[in-house]
């Protein structure tokens, strides 16, 4: 059995010797620049810890799950335009670094290049993933449409936002774990299994990541805090104190949410302030434990061997430790 770094360093290999477009040196070097940016590699690395409890051989896996990685990181590139956002993972933006034009030619040919990872996969279980990859592709875009829809209207329910990051983040890592055992040579309950292990998972690397958005430090979580109140986003906290506040707390978080020209850090203080006299905070990590807890239990139910999901158990308990 792999652990989570040797599967890691299998990812970055396979990143680091991927062909690039040679006669546009410009297109290349945007390429290398976001993939060499790093990152937990989650969704690769949980694809082939995936494929890794049904087989020793992984060899086979290694490309299409980088494939996973590059479609990630496209999707993160064109989404830092839509928010306008400056940073990601320590780093400038494509678009803060280079300009729009050269953020989204670049975003679109890793679209096609992630592709390109999987179409050497043996006939038989070819059609399968892509299958998983192209609905969980169709799902993201699916996801963004509405977190920009949702920016616009002037409330939105608990139940709306869920299915919201189930689409947006919850679709891909669920995709990577069902692709991923799919490559083991797993049928298809097992297969199923590890995709609702996926969506449980990945609700609550979301909801974990608005928390983070507001109250994590810029060093550790690789973005600027404070973006989604920024930029009027409504996530699950505000959903939540929405629904809680009352009196002149509601209007002021409804007024200051909504108020585009105002000083972003005062705006940020003030709503954060508000949070945590909503014990938001806690609620929203409660949340996300119960999304944990039940993706813990999808796995456990896997009719395998314990010790071959020992390494997937130990990321996903690893996940709820994630500084704050």
């Amino acid at each position: 059995m792999y652990n989570q770094t040797q599967l890691k360093d299998l990812v970055e290999k396979a990143l680091l010797n991927l062909s690039l477009p040679c006669e546009a040196p410009r297109l290349a070097e945007t390429i290398r620049y976001i993939l060499s940016a790093g990152g937990k590699r989650l969704r690769p690395v949980l694809a082939l810890m995936a494929c890794n409890i049904f087989t020793d051989k992984i060899d086979h896996a290694v490309l299409p799950a980088a494939g996973l990685e590059i479609f990630h990181n496209f999707t993160l590139v064109h989404d830092d335009i839509m928010d306008n956002a400056p940073v990601r993972r320590n780093l400038p933006t494509v678009h803060t670094r280079w300009n729009v034009n050269q953020a989204i030619l670049s975003g679109d040919i890793m679209a096609f290049i992630a592709t390109e990872c999987f179409i050497n996969l043996p006939p038989e279980i070819l059609q399968t993933v892509l299958r998983i990859y192209n609905k969980a592709a169709i799902d993201v875009c699916t996801g963004q449409q509405l977190d920009l829809d949702y920016e616009k209207v002037p409330s939105v329910t608990e139940s709306e936002y869920l299915r919201m990051i189930e689409l947006k983040t919850a679709s891909l890592i669920a995709a990577s774990l069902a692709i991923g055992a799919t490559l083991g040579g797993a049928g298809t309950k097992e297969r199923d299994t590890l995709h609702e292990f996926g969506v449980n998972l990945g609700m609550a690397f979301q909801i974990q990541d608005d928390l983070l958005d507001v109250y994590g430090e810029t060093r550790i979580f690789g973005k600027t805090s404070g973006g989604d109140i920024a930029a009027g986003k409504k996530t699950f906290l505000y959903i939540k104190a929405m629904e809680m506040a009352t009196g002149e707390l509601l209007k002021t978080l409804k007024t200051l949410y909504q108020d585009k020209n105002h000083n972003r850090a005062e705006k940020i203080i003030i709503v954060k302030e508000i949070y945590d006299t909503l014990n938001i905070p806690q609620i929203t990590e409660n949340l996300a434990n119960q999304y944990i807890s039940r993706a813990i239990s999808t796995l456990k139910s896997l009719p395998v061997n314990n010790d071959r999901k020992e390494e997937l158990m130990s990321l996903t308990l690893s996940l709820t430790g994630r500084n704050i």
